[in-house]
């Protein structure tokens, strides 16, 4: 077993997963798996450019990780960032910065790498060879997987539930309009990703990042946010329905109430619960299987094949 430590550092969120990995089964075996939301794609979508305010939460955070790494002596220690930075006019500053706090320089990653560690993660656990389509919701973009054991086709497409909600909400709750215009989004994203992926032709939806594991929490009635009960679990197209309608009524106060929201993701979850309706409304899957297993998992397992 191979000790290693994977960075997801995405548009709304970082996480740190420190985990025991066999290299050719890719069995992992977690020590530590923990997330904080830093929202460093704050305005990247109006500027360009990622604010001073949303590097330093995120630095914060990575000062933390850094403590967690070495107390767990993961000497390998792989760092993958998304779609904020890939974005962003000043990464260097970013780049700069992790260095500087963890001594390795953060992997600017293309939208299709990401889809491959998503996939690698999110389907290591799920057996039988059925075609699924694996789809990745983060703050500034989503990612579309198809592929059996391994993947077939990906595409990365600039829809996201931090992008999405920044661009178009105004008020609170989203004005009918401004619900029109994130669907017209999701949906003009979707033909763009159909356009290389076949995503209609698989038998398994499965979905990934906090927007579809914050609505399958919602959907099963949990009282406190509990993975085990989350990851894996099969949830209807209507009850996803339900959710979306149940959001769209509700003001940030109310949304906040919601004991399996996070808070960091009470303005922003409309968004992403939309972009999950829209998908299976597309593809006419009838339920999601929720995976809390995601590109987090997919990196931990990639860098412990590449370790020496």
């Amino acid at each position: 077993m191979t000790r290693v430590a994977g960075i997801d550092c995405g548009t709304n969120s970082i996480r740190l997963l420190v985990a025991d990995v066999h290299p050719d089964t890719g069995e992992l075996v977690e020590l530590d798996r923990r997330m904080t939301i830093v929202r460093l794609g704050q305005g990247v979508d109006r500027t360009g450019r990622l604010a001073p305010e949303a590097l330093e939460r995120t630095f914060a955070a990575c000062r933390a990780y850094a403590e967690v790494i070495e107390e767990l002596g993961a000497h390998t220690v792989r760092f993958v960032a998304t779609s904020a930075s890939r974005d962003a006019e000043n990464r260097q500053d970013f780049v700069d910065g992790v260095v500087a706090i963890l001594g390795v320089e953060p992997e600017v990653i293309t939208g299709d790498q990401e889809a491959e560690f998503s996939f690698t993660g999110a389907t290591g656990e799920l057996h039988g060879d059925d075609r699924r389509l694996v789809v990745d919701i983060g703050g500034g973009s989503t990612e579309f997987v198809v592929g059996t054991k391994h993947v077939e086709a990906a595409r990365s497409v600039d829809i996201g539930c931090v992008r999405l909600t920044e661009r178009h909400v105004r008020h609170d709750p989203p004005t009918a309009e401004e619900v029109a215009a994130i669907r017209a989004d999701v949906r003009a994203a979707i033909d763009l990703a159909a356009e290389t992926v076949p995503i209609t032709e698989t038998e398994t939806l499965v979905g990934l990042a906090g927007s579809v594991t914050t609505v399958a929490a919602i959907a099963l009635g949990l009282e406190e946010y509990d993975s085990t009960k989350i990851h894996h679990a099969r949830i209807s197209r209507a009850r996803v329905d339900e959710v979306v309608a149940r959001l769209l009524a509700s003001t940030h106060d109310e949304r906040a109430a919601i004991p399996v929201v996070h808070p960091g993701r009470v303005d922003v979850i409309i968004a992403g619960a939309l972009v999950l309706a829209e998908i299976m409304e597309r593809t006419g899957a009838a339920e999601v299987v929720v995976s809390e297993h995601d590109i987090l998992d997919g990196i931990a397992i990639k860098t412990a094949e590449d370790a020496p």
